[in-house]
């Protein structure tokens, strides 16, 4: 079979395997959050934390609930790691320097995952597992909250209420996270991923010397990494580790653990709505953007201009053999256009394009199909944008799900769009001017320009993946990406529930002959065209200077 072929037939396989998920998934989670039952454990959970999951919140209560539980997370996670040493199972690892220690924890409490260690050399198994495995869980679940938070704006009216922050956190982590969590574990184990706590042990003798490997509890914490679009790897060659990802259809799990979450929840929107056609709206937008960025991903990997590649069937430098050509560049645009950021193969190693479509599907906003929760939120906050350009143009007030786009609303969602720009071109400015962030490049010219820009898009949107050619593990990239992480995560959710608040506030607007129809593919095109401008207008200067003037080059 060829590679083309291969990769053909793994992508169709994903579509199918992606469809038949949508609908159950997607009516589950809108099950859950809609209702009014609380299990036995949700309760116990309620009562350890002194939490009434009755109490409706407004905006500002159902931010602070958010942000509290942030914070504590950032302070516990930072803790541990600074403690290591004295904890059991730390496999004699000492404790973790503080510019790390805060950076991998703001990163982990950030849904980023972004890691400037050797995970195998750093982190012991109570930090692997007390601290970075239950943060994959609870950051996804604050990402989903915070997505069905907007939702129920859109689906309430005259009332300020979004539900309650920490029922909708223990439901997400309960009932949806942790029960797919478990039956993934075990297919990954059936295909080969370890499950285990071993201690550190000699595996072979490798270019004259010995190696030595230690075990861990990989197979749970590689699927909702996935699952959660989280992405922190047990080891630091992430999931183009054997341990982690063994074979071509671990592989192709992993892919469809990254993407089913945040496709189905286009239709738990749609349900909890009213409208199943608005969810399908929705779905067709990020498919159509994440289908284009796989097929442009597929060809300039492909494509053979030199006798190497023609010999290898494609571009294979920094990709496995065992995934291929096919199932290497769907991971990557699967990983880079949600939140997850783990790697199966080494995107610096990619054609000079192909590094700029991953960098281009982060910079878009991570929104097709974007992260868990995540992609939801900023997906429609990119619909309320384009039905507001869709109003000046025919000179009506804009309205979307019968709620008036007006000026405080508009205000929300300009700030959204600006936060992630703002914060990446700035730290990556200030990297390029000052001499120390500079020496941390292994490449000079585009590339290397393409090594910091990439960081800083990575951090600021919450991804996590890396140019492996960056040595990020200095004082400046742990303190200024995690600040980026950080601000990139939450800074965003303020104007989101803010939003949410405003559209709950109104009375319904009655759809009348000129109201826009966003529920037709007229709609989908425009907020496609949106997103690619606004994306477009705002990086293409810096793409110019680092991944196109590299890949013209070649």
């Amino acid at each position: 079979m060829s590679p083309v072929l291969a990769g053909v037939l793994q992508l169709l396989a994903l579509l199918v395997a992606l469809g038949l998920s949508y609908r159950p998934l997607g009516d589950h989670m809108a099950r859950v959050y809609s209702s009014e039952k609380h299990l036995r454990a949700e309760k116990w959970i309620y009562k350890a934390i002194g939490a009434d999951p009755s109490v409706q919140m407004r905006w500002p209560a159902y931010l602070r609930g958010v942000l509290a539980f942030s914070v504590v997370s950032v302070l516990f996670l930072y803790l541990l790691q600074r403690i290591q040493g004295s904890l059991p199972g730390s496999l004699g690892f000492v404790s973790i320097d503080p510019d790390q220690a805060f950076n991998t924890a703001a990163s982990f409490v950030a849904n980023t995952n972004w890691q400037s260690y050797y995970g195998e050399q750093a982190m012991g198994h109570v930090v692997q597992t007390g601290g970075l495995a239950v943060q994959n869980f609870v950051s996804a679940a604050v990402g989903i909250a915070v997505a069905v938070a907007l939702v129920r704006g859109f689906a309430r009216s005259r009332t300020g209420e979004l539900g309650n922050f920490w029922a909708d956190l223990v439901r997400g982590t309960v009932r949806i996270l942790l029960p797919i969590s478990v039956i993934g574990a075990l297919v990954l184990v059936a295909c080969g991923a370890i499950q285990n706590f071993s201690g550190i042990h000699e595996v072979g003798q490798f270019i004259g010397g010995p190696q030595q490997w230690n075990g861990g509890a990989v197979a749970s914490q590689e699927v909702i990494k996935e699952l959660g679009t989280n992405g922190g790897g047990y080891f630091n060659a992430n999931s183009a580790h054997p341990f982690e990802n063994p074979d071509g259809l671990s592989n192709l799990f992993e892919i469809y653990l990254i993407l089913v979450i945040p496709f189905a929840l286009t239709r738990t929107f749609g349900r909890m709505v009213g409208s199943v056609k608005q969810g399908y709206a929705i779905l067709g937008t990020m498919a159509t953007i994440w289908l284009l960025f796989t097929g442009l991903m597929l060809w300039t990997e492909f494509a053979h201009n030199a006798p190497a590649l023609d010999l290898a069937g494609g571009a294979m430098e920094g990709k496995e053999t065992r995934f291929g050509i096919g199932g290497s560049s769907i991971f990557a645009v699967a990983t880079t256009m949600t939140s997850t950021g783990a790697v199966n193969s080494f995107h610096s190693s990619y054609t000079g394009f192909g590094g700029g479509i991953t960098m281009l599907g982060m910079q878009l906003g991570e929104i097709a199909p974007g992260g868990v929760g995540s992609g939801l939120y900023g997906m429609l906050i990119m619909a309320v944008i384009a039905v507001f350009i869709a109003g000046l143009m025919v000179g009506r007030t804009p309205e979307y799900l019968g709620k008036k786009i007006g000026t405080r609303e508009i205000k929300f969602a300009a700030c959204y769009i600006l936060v992630t720009p703002a914060l990446v071109l700035c730290f990556t400015a200030a990297a390029m001017a000052l001499d120390t962030p500079s020496h941390s490049m292994t490449n000079s010219g585009a590339h290397g320009f393409s090594e910091i820009l990439y960081a800083y898009t990575s951090g600021a949107n919450n991804n996590g993946s890396a140019f492996a050619g960056l040595n990020a593990d200095t004082q400046w990239f742990n303190s200024t990406i995690g600040i980026a992480m950080l601000l990139g995560r939450f800074l965003p959710m303020v104007f989101v529930l803010a939003l949410a608040g405003s559209l709950a506030e109104q009375t319904p607007v009655p759809e009348t002959s000129g109201t826009l129809r966003t529920e037709k593919p007229l709609f989908t095109g425009l907020l496609v065209g949106t997103i690619m401008i606004i994306a477009g207008l705002t990086y293409f200067p810096a793409l110019a200077l680092g991944p196109l003037a590299e890949g013209l080059a070649a």
